[in-house]
């Protein structure tokens, strides 16, 4: 009888163990969903808007604190920009993903015409700010920081590509949307152009180009160069690669005169002469990451969209402990054709892949 009572006894405790651990399990995961927020309450958060972090086309970005413990960065969104389409786009999204290379979105306010995003703070801003340039010598984190830090990226995209239960397309990867944290790790940021389509389709169909210039997939600009797909966020993470590396912004392509050799196609000119990178290299090791990172973002670049890796290769590349990667096929037809399509970010190539299309799911 003793016995008995005793795996009775024994039996309850267990499950009641359980049933703690399932709760404390569903405590956690109510924690990570994103809060709705009064606007008086982001008022309190951001201390009257008193600590303004930065703005962009789409809104003004303050620090603030949700407790002593945690520290917030909240992006109040402009009224007269869109259709509330870029709101909708990072709660629905960004709301429901959790990746070590994505930034989290801890809370989200819509409280009449007033619509806010609140982020994790990350205190080292953008990857634009630590760039390999002559000019910022000061910031620059290092060759193998700086591997670390395209790593993460592409870990980021790939579980954005292919971790999620909807494959989710980024369209606007770019060094200012590489938020980094107290380590140095990248965390991408603003899905507000992010569009989400069905894991076994592979194209996307687009009434608009969006993006940045300069970053834009050739056939995100134009359906002569063919059908979106998630390849077009891996030209976008390979331009990104190659103004981090060497230093000059994408978008200086777009402003100089037609003269002005175009960036991408210096760099494969380099790589092809095995000419020394002509960028901050201080030994032989920090040489083959810099020739290493520029292989790797010239293979993201390929005008046809069927020649570039994904975003799994890519990873598998970075990791590689070959010294050396094979130089991807040289995708400017002539300096003339590539200087004409310079201003937009993409190259004269044109192609028509016979690829079925599909529609965008809301």
């Amino acid at each position: 009888m003793t016995g008995a009572v005793y795996y009775i006894y024994d039996t309850c405790i267990m499950k009641k163990e359980k049933q703690a651990i399932i709760e404390k399990f569903l405590e956690d995961y109510r924690a990570q969903k994103p809060t709705r927020y009064s606007y008086a309450e982001i008022k309190r958060i951001t201390n009257n808007f008193g600590d303004k972090l930065g703005e962009g086309a789409y809104g003004t970005v303050f620090k603030g604190s949700i407790s002593k413990e945690i520290t917030v960065a909240v992006k109040m969104l402009n009224n007269s920009q869109g259709n509330g389409e870029e709101f909708v786009n990072e709660v629905g999204i960004i709301g429901r993903i959790h990746h070590v290379n994505i930034v989290r979105l801890v809370g989200f306010c819509a409280d009449g015409f007033r619509r806010a995003l609140i982020y994790e703070f990350l205190p080292n801003s953008s990857l634009q700010k630590f760039i390999n340039s002559p000019d910022n010598k000061q910031n620059f984190l290092g060759w193998k920081k700086l591997l670390e830090i395209a790593l993460g990226v592409a870990k980021g995209i790939e579980y954005l590509h292919q971790g999620c239960d909807k494959r989710i397309l980024h369209f606007d990867i770019k060094p200012q949307n590489v938020l980094l944290d107290h380590n140095f790790s990248p965390k991408i940021c603003d899905f507000g152009l992010a569009k989400l389509c069905s894991k076994d389709q592979s194209v996307v169909s687009m009434t608009a180009a969006r993006g940045t210039l300069g970053y834009i997939a050739p056939e995100v600009f134009s359906r002569n160069f063919g059908n979106v797909s998630y390849k077009s966020d891996v030209y976008s993470y390979g331009m990104m690669l190659l103004e981090t590396i060497g230093g000059k912004k994408i978008t200086e392509d777009i402003e100089e005169n037609s003269s002005h050799v175009y960036y991408p196609e210096w760099m494969h000119s380099v790589l092809e002469e095995s000419d020394e990178l002509r960028i901050h290299i201080e030994d032989e090791g920090d040489a083959k990451i810099a020739k290493k990172l520029a292989t790797v973002g010239l293979c993201c670049i390929q005008w046809h969209a069927v020649d570039r890796p994904s975003m799994q290769t890519v990873v598998q590349m970075l990791e590689g402990e070959q010294d050396t990667l094979p130089i991807p096929p040289n995708p400017f037809a002539s300096t003339e054709t590539s200087r004409k399509y310079a201003k937009f970010g993409v190259a004269a190539r044109q192609i028509t892949p016979d690829l079925e299309v599909i529609q965008e799911l809301d």
